[in-house]
């Protein structure tokens, strides 16, 4: 099976051939960064960081831009109330961006562009709007004419004759021809930051910085574009009609993820239920969140709930424990002599590894195994629209499968499916022996508490041998009160936070 994405331009899904062979481009609506991200903000960053990984995966060399927008009314807005600089907002809200990218997982951009550093490619996109009778200059400001673009709302849907009066509200609407033109350019307001242009001192529009950083770091035409459902209209809408009115082909595929509703609406600042990444990391842990955040189908809405989110920390808990029973499996058997199994990355080390199944392979750094090397039905899910519920299917099938080879203690069946399953979840970024997740599991209060439960755990050791079994089970519960769950194997007994 070839890749094939569900393009919102056409409504289907389409099978993905790049524009350049062995090459992909895709550029991704990044933050407003008005605000720290909450949950709602980073879906799009997770669901993307997956495509991503996929299409490295699939042999392809990706150049991933994703921009910051850092100035607009919301964060001008905000700096006012605070009594603070416009771009003080900015910066401590992109540095909260960047942070919740991170801690996540999720793979860095090739180039993360600002708006505020690419005025003149503004200016020059607005020079060949007006030179092709696309835009004007009125009052200050600069408009889109879009009455004079036929194809205007083909992406959303929509026909411009049943559109309501304004496609954006930006801009003065005494100044423009039609109340649906949108604003390319604000003219300078008192107190507000300002860039000189040849039709006078202003600001950018927000549709505008996206088709000028767009064209300068992935061309005239490009692969993928991609951003949240509600981007879809005005902002996508507005941006494909000016980059196409100035003679780019733009965008050759739309994807678009669903939303993060809570009470079933919109999860948003206005609605005050936002729930902040930083906030949220300390409840569970962040590769417990991406994997809440990943779980569904990209196009699909999450309706988040404690009660979801607790069923994805059970879900991961049951893949995690398995690869580090499996590590102490095959660990134990590597000390006794070598395992002879093909599919077991580098016996010896009870974490099989530590790096994952793929790690040394292509992948731009990103520790990603071949396609070749991955389950048919894990990369045919993939294949179909990045179908992550289906690949994660596979991920919990052969951790089922690995957990009878470690009940019949099958070296080399558990060696395999561990594998199998390390090399799954580098490509939906969840191995929990990668960074940035190996520290979670592998701090220093982790080392200090595995010593000292490794004493209570000698003790009760020593009173099992000599038959005292009412204190080898009073040591085993005082250890589950304080929240440590013992399991005893046939490599010797293994512990684990209680969850």
């Amino acid at each position: 099976m070839t890749l094939r994405l569900h393009d919102t331009a056409t409504r289907s899904v389409r099978e993905f051939v790049p524009l350049m062979p062995g090459q992909a481009g895709l550029y991704l609506c990044g933050a407003t960064v008005q605000a720290p991200p909450h949950i709602g903000h980073i879906r799009s960053g997770v669901s993307f960081d997956i495509a991503v990984r996929w299409l490295m995966v699939s042999g392809l060399s990706v150049t991933f831009c994703r921009n910051v927008t850092d100035i607009d009314d919301k964060i001008l807005r905000t700096a006012s109330a605070e009594g603070t600089q416009w771009w003080a907002v900015a910066e401590r809200n992109q540095r909260a961006f960047s942070r919740a990218y991170d801690v996540l997982g999720c793979l860095a951009p090739d180039v993360e562009p600002r708006a505020t550093g690419h005025v003149p490619e503004m200016i020059t996109l607005m020079h060949r709007l007006i030179d092709a009778g696309h835009a004007y200059a009125a009052g200050g400001d600069v408009y889109f004419d879009v009455c004079s673009f036929p194809a205007y709302g083909a992406l959303s849907g929509q026909r411009l004759d049943h559109m309501r009066p304004a496609a954006d509200t930006d801009g003065d609407d005494g100044a423009k021809r039609d109340p649906r033109d949108f604003a390319l350019w604000k003219g300078h307001k008192p107190g507000e930051p300002f860039w000189e242009t040849p039709w006078g001192p202003g600001r950018p529009g927000w549709h505008l910085e996206c088709s000028a950083m767009a064209r300068k770091y992935l061309g005239e035409t490009f692969d993928i574009h991609a951003g949240g459902l509600d981007l879809v209209f005005p902002h996508h809408e507005n941006e494909l009609a000016q980059s196409r009115a100035a003679g780019d082909g733009f965008a050759r595929y739309w994807l678009h993820n669903g939303l993060v509703r809570l009470g079933g609406e919109k999860m948003s600042k206005s609605l005050g239920n936002s729930l902040l990444v930083d906030a949220m990391v300390t409840q569970v842990r962040p590769v417990e969140l991406r994997y809440y955040l990943g779980q569904a189908h990209y196009r699909s809405d999450i309706e988040y709930s404690a009660e979801a989110l607790d069923e994805a920390v059970a879900a991961y808990a049951r893949i995690e424990g398995f690869l580090i029973r499996a590590g102490e499996l095959v660990g134990e058997a590597a000390r006794r002599g070598p395992v002879s199994h093909a599919g077991h990355p580098g016996a010896g080390t009870e974490r099989l590894g530590a790096a994952g199944a793929g790690a040394g392979l292509p992948g731009a750094g990103a520790g990603l195994p071949l396609a070749s090397s991955l389950p048919s039905a894990f990369t045919a899910a993939l294949d179909d629209d990045l179908g992550v519920p289906q690949a994660l299917a596979v991920v919990h099938e052969a951790v089922r499968e690995g957990n009878t080879a470690l009940a019949a203690a099958d070296v080399a069946g558990t060696a395999k499916q561990s594998a199998s399953v390390l090399a799954m979840l580098a490509v939906l970024g969840l191995d929990p022996f990668a960074a940035p997740f190996a520290g979670e599991a592998g701090s220093g209060l982790r080392d200090v508490v595995d010593a000292l439960v490794g004493v209570a755990l000698a003790q009760r050791q020593a009173a099992r041998a000599r038959k005292d079994y009412q204190a080898a089970d009073a040591i085993r519960d005082q250890l589950h009160a304080a929240g440590v769950v013992v399991e005893d194997t046939p490599a010797g007994p293994r512990w684990e936070l209680a969850r």
